[in-house]
């Protein structure tokens, strides 16, 4: 069975000032993608997808694609490496797509790119964000046990480990009961203040600090992909209009489907502590907590070997 790491790597990263997907941050140029996709090789996927921009292909193919299809997969099989394609071209004939218009529709759009190429359980996460070694090992023994039909998974985090001082960041605030993902609502301007406090900006409204939200740490099966469609078919006709920033966002599927009995998720937690680039301002934190896990030995000296 492949178990699929689904990379969402075709974002511009307008806010970081630059394609952060790309940027060397690790002691030896690393990318921060390569931790992930090192940490869910050793905990079990044997597949690794990208879902990148088209002109992305041969920069993703020389940075990981080459070296990852010589390794082996925990189950003793080769990685298998696909990409996936998030541009225009798979936007339905009935939306006229505004002119101006130059991003992508957002991480519902991204993960229906990648349906060809998904054929088993999926984890999917963002490009820019590392997740930390434990939360793959859990998230893949939750995924292979999964049914088919009705089931989905995420890891959630805290809210004070996943917010920048430098600007604002949005977050799908979660509700959680008895181990279960309640609701999940995305809060588009949250911020992080020296004090420690946070804030909903754009909902004039204090969060504490151990809110569980979601980072985009989910675990599907390949039938989740019809609801993905519909949503954004949907979103398409209803919401996205002639506004050229408007984005199609996985909670808010994911809090549909729950609010219409059609999926259960569970929230694991992980032992790690989560940091990502949203700003440009972050990459040096980033880049020392990367220097620090490697010489901790969590890290070998040469993730590509």
């Amino acid at each position: 069975m492949k178990v699929s790491l689904v990379i969402m790597a075709a974002g511009l990263g307008s806010r970081y000032g630059g394609s952060k997907q790309v940027d060397g941050i690790g002691p030896h140029n690393e990318i921060l993608m390569e931790y992930s996709i090192y940490d869910a090789i050793r905990a079990g996927f044997n597949k690794i997808v990208f879902i990148i921009k088209p002109e992305m292909e041969e920069t993703m193919e020389r940075l990981c694609g080459g070296y990852l299809r010589r390794k082996t997969a925990r189950d003793g099989s080769p990685v298998e490496v696909a990409y996936a394609f998030q541009d225009f071209s798979s936007v339905p004939d009935f939306y006229h797509i505004p002119a101006e218009r130059t991003k992508p529709f957002g991480t519902v759009h991204a993960l229906l790119c990648a349906a060809e190429a998904v054929d088993g359980p999926c984890c999917v996460i963002n490009a820019d964000d590392y997740y930390g070694i434990d939360a793959y090992r859990t998230i893949y023994e939750e995924l292979v046990k999964l049914p088919a039909e009705g089931r989905a998974t995420m890891v959630g985090y805290q809210l004070k480990n996943t917010a920048s001082l430098h600007g604002t960041v949005s977050r799908g605030v979660c509700t959680v009961r008895d181990g279960r993902l309640d609701s999940v609502r995305e809060a588009l301007k949250i911020q992080l203040y020296p004090d420690g406090s946070l804030k909903d900006l754009a909902e004039d409204r204090a969060l504490a600090p151990d809110t569980v939200v979601s980072m985009n740490f989910w675990g599907f099966m390949p039938s989740i992909f019809p609801a993905l469609r519909a949503y954004f078919e949907d979103f398409l006709r209803n919401e996205a209009g002639d506004n050229i920033k408007a984005e199609c966002l996985l909670p808010m599927m994911v809090d549909q489907q729950m609010r219409r009995g059609k999926l259960e998720v569970s929230v694991l937690h992980s032992a790690d502590r989560w940091f990502g680039m949203t700003y440009h301002e972050d990459r040096e934190v980033v880049a020392a907590e990367l220097r620090r896990l490697h010489e901790k030995g969590d890290y070998p000296a040469d993730l590509r070997v």
